[in-house]
């Protein structure tokens, strides 16, 4: 068996496996399951067409060259980078926060906000602008970046876990737009401390946050980032891996 994708918290949690007959089962991640995987060599988790999983043992992970799929308006500006531009419909421009106080500004088809806060993993949201096609929103992105980050990298969601939004920041950011609607997420995870960042896929689920899969394991909890389990092979049981572990840990063990 192969982990071949995942779903994040925006779609119903689940993780995408692929049993090498081409079927495609979903794993689906509540809190308080037991998920009992063990890792093995990881390769190109090949792609997913028509609901049927192709397979690839290219060394390249998650994906090799013939199955990387970039999404060319990712990296547009305001300039199309296509033959032609194809992107007429409303776009929303958005602030997203994660705690404590890291503030991203994104674009996203306006259907799609709430959805795509929630994919990312997002304590708050703040939708600023509505705008016409995607051309004008990435143009506004731009500009908007120089001042905010357009992207967060795993390490502060992860410590985001474990910590709440600093609301007197996150005022003082939403001061320099006219909001035209406001996001508060919950994921369900009440953490005290922030957890260790591992790459498993056993233990107990706690929760989902975007593509963030918190697992608690022999008294330690664990933040998995979901992109890095796509590839792997893997049998059904624990992890038989040695573990780094909370210091917390070591008092509650008896």
């Amino acid at each position: 068996m192969q982990l071949v994708g995942y779903e994040p918290s925006g779609r119903g949690s689940s993780l995408l496996v692929s049993s090498g007959s081409g079927d495609v089962d979903r794993r689906p991640l509540e809190p308080g399951d037991d998920l009992a995987y063990a890792l093995g060599d990881r390769h190109c988790a090949g792609t997913i067409d028509d609901g049927e999983h192709v397979s690839c043992n290219r060394p390249s992970t998650p994906y090799c060259e013939y199955h990387t799929s970039t999404w060319v308006c990712a990296r547009c500006t305001g300039t199309c980078l296509k033959d032609e531009m194809d992107c007429y419909e409303d776009h929303a421009v958005y602030i997203a926060a994660f705690a404590p106080d890291t503030f991203k500004v994104g674009v996203t088809k306006h259907r799609r906000l709430e959805t795509r806060l929630r994919e990312q993993g997002a304590d708050r949201g703040a939708h600023v602008h509505t705008v016409s096609n995607g051309r004008i929103a990435r143009e506004l992105e731009a500009e908007i970046a120089t001042q905010l980050v357009d992207r967060v990298r795993t390490g502060p969601k992860v410590a985001s876990l474990a910590a709440t939004v600093d609301e007197p920041a996150w005022t003082s950011v939403l001061a320099e737009f006219d909001v035209i609607d406001r996001f508060r997420f919950d994921y369900g995870i009440d953490l005290e401390a922030r957890p260790v960042r591992e790459t498993i896929a056993s233990g107990r689920v706690v929760g989902v946050k975007g593509r963030l899969l918190v697992l608690e394991n022999g008294g330690t909890t664990y933040g998995v980032d979901m992109r890095d389990l796509v590839g792997h092979d893997i049998e059904a049981g624990r992890t038989d891996r040695d573990l780094q572990s909370s210091l917390g840990s070591f008092g509650s063990q008896p």
